[in-house]
């Protein structure tokens, strides 16, 4: 499938996980218990950017002047900043990427930069738009705690009120219908292609998310369980 590569490989090298899907799909929820399983670092490019800005790093200092320009930090400066985080030790076993690569160039350009037979196992978190307006319409968040909830299938017992500390709960200002048809339509023009590019490259596994989080969790260790990633 990969070549020369030897059928040790998968053992061998790092784990990468990469996990796609619109929002709202859960990604996440998946990749917050999969750190915890595999005990590996769950990586945001966002907040790798931040953190490079805000230590005023060479890297951060670059994409800074892009950044008040108004400009997007071209995907070389990203993807600079992703490999010298994931060279630190903590990052030997493997990392978790959510949201990145979000589009086609950057998973070229992240493909080409892995070592020689190192290759990512891709997630996809399949679930249809229909599905996703529906969930994240009703998603209510807790004004006090930040606690999430839904209306349909994880309401706070008294409407309305958060159950840790009675606050009010309100809607996101971005979880409104039109709100949400817009991100879909980015998603689907720029980020389904990943699903295309991946499974070509035979590493997309789907995984169908209209069940539970916990039977989603369940199907994707199973994945890495059959695949001897575990």
């Amino acid at each position: 499938m990969f070549g020369s590569c030897s059928s040790n490989d998968s053992k061998s090298k790092p784990m990468i996980l990469i996990l796609l899907g619109p929002p709202g799909a859960g990604k996440g929820t998946q990749a917050a218990q999969l750190q915890e399983k595999l005990q590996i670092p769950h990586l945001s490019t966002g907040e790798l950017l931040r953190d490079h800005v805000k230590r005023h790093t060479s890297l951060g200092i670059q994409a800074k002047a892009f950044m008040d320009n108004g400009k997007l930090v071209p995907d070389p400066l990203i993807l600079d900043m992703l490999f010298e985080r994931v060279s630190q030790k903590d990052c030997a076993k493997g990392y978790i990427l959510d949201g990145f690569p979000r589009t086609l160039p950057q998973a070229e350009a992240f493909q080409a930069r892995l070592k020689p037979c190192t290759h990512p196992f891709v997630i996809n978190l399949a679930l249809s738009d229909d599905l996703i307006i529906e969930r994240l319409t009703k998603r209510v968040v807790c004004e006090g705690c930040g606690a999430t909830y839904h209306l349909l299938y994880s309401p706070s017992k008294q409407e309305g009120l958060c159950d840790r500390c009675h606050s009010k709960l309100t809607q996101r200002s971005d979880d409104t219908v039109e709100v949400i048809t817009k991100r879909l339509h980015v998603y689907h023009e720029q980020t389904a292609p990943l699903i295309t590019f991946y499974n070509e490259k035979k590493m997309l596994h789907s995984v169908d998310c209209t069940r539970s989080k916990e039977m989603i969790f369940a199907d994707i260790v199973e994945l890495l369980q059959t695949a001897r990633r575990l």
